[in-house]
């Protein structure tokens, strides 16, 4: 594991390590998204945990998440309106904590900048529905180079049928 990625890892358990959300972004600036409903109605269709991240972009503590030990064939969706965003095919162990993909599927995620904890990031959000669903970094394999290092509260997972 890379210094840079084993500091952020460190420095973000232990700040993980006070509360199951525990840093908070804006939301996507002013979008209009498919799936919209009042904060009300989220709440209602949300565990307290998805919706403090998909809706307020929270960030879960890091391997807390059943997803990092999943590893059949299948999809990763939006928790908040299921639209597919990451195939199995593209998960990979990150060492973060979180699980992490090298692409998305097509049109499924957008990303806008993020300055929230004192340095800037790339947050990911769903296209279909503007959830925040984790950050985007330059330091995953081939063949992208990317590490999407998702929420696991934040996705679903649909194992392929056979």
């Amino acid at each position: 594991m890379n210094s840079r990625r084993q500091f952020f890892v460190w420095t973000t358990a232990a700040l993980a390590s006070t509360s199951a959300a525990w840093w908070v972004i804006p939301a996507p600036a002013s979008e209009v998204f498919a799936v919209s409903h009042s904060e009300a109605e989220w709440k209602k269709l949300l565990t307290p945990e998805q919706f403090a991240v998909l809706r307020q972009s929270a960030t879960e503590r890091p391997y807390t998440s059943p997803l990092l030990e999943e590893h059949r064939p299948g999809v990763f969706s939006c928790a908040g309106c299921q639209l597919p965003l990451y195939s199995s095919s593209t998960k990979f162990d990150s060492g973060t904590g979180w699980p992490s993909f090298w692409a998305p599927l097509a049109d499924a995620v957008a990303t806008e900048r993020d300055t929230s904890v004192g340095m800037v990031r790339t947050a990911v959000h769903c296209t279909r529905c503007g959830g925040h669903l984790g950050h985007v970094f330059d330091d995953g394999p081939k063949p992208t180079g990317l590490r999407y290092c998702m929420n696991g509260v934040a996705l679903r997972f649909a194992p392929a049928q056979s």
